[in-house]
């Protein structure tokens, strides 16, 4: 089965998320073991996630918790990192996303593996930095 957002995705990606990001990790992100720097993918999943809130909040948003962040499996170099994000909840001023990460490897014969999932919220801000109310969508 394809991922039904691209037809050119390979199975094993969600469809009940969307994808906000692909990159693929150099060797200046990786660690002495040649894995990929933890704090790499922390950033990149801060990144991904930000992109709905952006769209609901429609203005500047700023990182306030990282609720949750697991490492499941090591990324490599190589790697076609594939992030997913769902919407969990929007309150008055912040949006808490959930964000999946998903490794493609071997595209001769390819393999996807879950690497990290994370939860996020994230402020909706003014030109100030103060929180601000997020918009209501119109019916």
């Amino acid at each position: 089965m394809t991922n039904l957002n691209d037809p050119h995705t390979p199975a094993g990606l969600p469809t009940d998320m969307e994808l906000v990001m692909r990159v693929m990790p150099m060797p200046k992100d990786a660690n002495g073991n040649g894995d990929i720097f933890g704090g790499w993918i922390m950033a990149q999943v801060d990144l991904a996630g930000c992109v709905l809130p952006l769209r609901i909040a429609k203005g500047r948003v700023a990182t306030i918790a990282v609720n949750e962040f697991v490492f499941k499996n090591a990324v490599s170099i190589g790697d076609l990192l594939s992030f997913y994000a769902r919407v969990e909840r929007i309150g008055n001023t912040s949006i808490t996303v959930h964000v999946a990460v998903y490794a493609e490897r071997n595209p001769a014969d390819p393999q996807i593996v879950k690497v990290t999932e994370a939860t996020v919220t994230y402020v909706a801000i003014d030109l100030e930095g103060r929180p601000r109310a997020i918009p209501k969508p119109a019916h």
